[in-house]
């Protein structure tokens, strides 16, 4: 049982984790209908510029910080400027396939300028464990999830409170009648790109403290994938409910079902749940049903 309930405490933190990379999926998506398949990537290179800037560099962490966020945002808005913004009114597909040259810039860019070597961040967070009971569990993870706590705390009110907020979610819901209210659907877009790519930061920090920054940054990125398609690719509520159902579901099959299989499954498991429930909700757990006359 005490084995379980580690299982399932380290699931939910990780989990949470994922939801956040998530959150910048869905803001894309809501705010322009754009899937960006780059975000998992972002979160890698953001990792690396962390890094860079606090061991290279040796700048202090609080700057080191700042500088990566300063980075993601700078790139969020680049890529929505030259990139995005020329192809309104094309075919989303054409969008989609911008995010996914971006990828390919990106882990190029970085195989370039750092390799492929493993780095490791100086630690953030206290690395011995915390012992509730017969319950262990990781602090660095304990710390990753209290941070993405606050950050959806701090959309919440965003989204309700600010005038920047409230026009993002006009502008998601409709277009045409945001710009007949004087909202400037432009900089909703723009503003969409940079917090995707700010939270996309975010969630490299975290999981880099955690896991070591890599190549493979970018593939933890991608486990935000189930998140967002099982959450329902326009819900907020949803991206943080399935978030913790794959953190959950991940590390439950770590403890149970690699151990007969010889590892790996693990990293499937989600997808393979993804698959099953979307037989049976097309739209995700949260997702809105859209019906169309033709």
């Amino acid at each position: 049982m005490a084995f379980f309930l580690q299982l399932l405490m380290s699931g939910v933190m990780t989990g949470g984790i994922y939801a956040l990379v998530a959150l910048g999926f869905v803001l894309v998506w809501k705010s322009t209908g754009v899937f960006n398949f780059a975000q998992g990537t972002v979160l890698m290179m953001s990792a690396y510029i962390l890094w860079a800037v606090l061991v290279q560099f040796g700048l202090p962490l609080w700057v080191s910080i700042i500088v990566t966020f300063a980075f993601a945002a700078c790139l969020g808005l680049l890529v929505e400027r030259f990139a995005l913004r020329p192809l309104i009114g094309q075919p989303v597909l054409s969008a989609m396939m911008v995010t996914l040259a971006l990828i390919a810039v990106l882990d190029g860019t970085v195989t370039v300028i750092w390799g492929s070597r493993q780095e490791v961040l100086p630690d953030f967070f206290p690395r011995e464990p915390l012992h509730l009971g017969t319950v262990v569990i990781s602090q660095q993870l304990l710390m990753g999830f209290g941070i993405a706590l606050a950050l959806f705390a701090a959309f919440v009110v965003f989204f309700q409170r600010s005038k920047l907020g409230l026009g993002m979610r006009a502008t998601a819901e409709d277009h045409q009648v945001s710009m007949s209210l004087g909202i400037k659907v432009s900089s909703s877009f723009a503003l969409a790109w940079v917090i995707s790519c700010v939270v996309a930061a975010v969630g490299g920090i975290l999981l880099g403290s955690v896991n070591g920054v890599n190549m493979n940054l970018g593939f933890l990125g991608l486990k935000a994938f189930p998140v967002v398609i099982l959450g329902g690719l326009d819900s907020i509520p949803g991206c943080i409910v399935a978030g913790l159902i794959v953190g959950v579901l991940e590390k439950i099959a770590t403890g149970y079902i690699d151990p007969f299989v010889g590892g790996g499954f693990a990293e499937i498991f989600p997808f393979i749940v993804l698959l099953i429930v979307l037989l049976v909700r097309p739209y995700g757990l949260y997702g809105m049903k859209k019906i169309e006359r033709i």
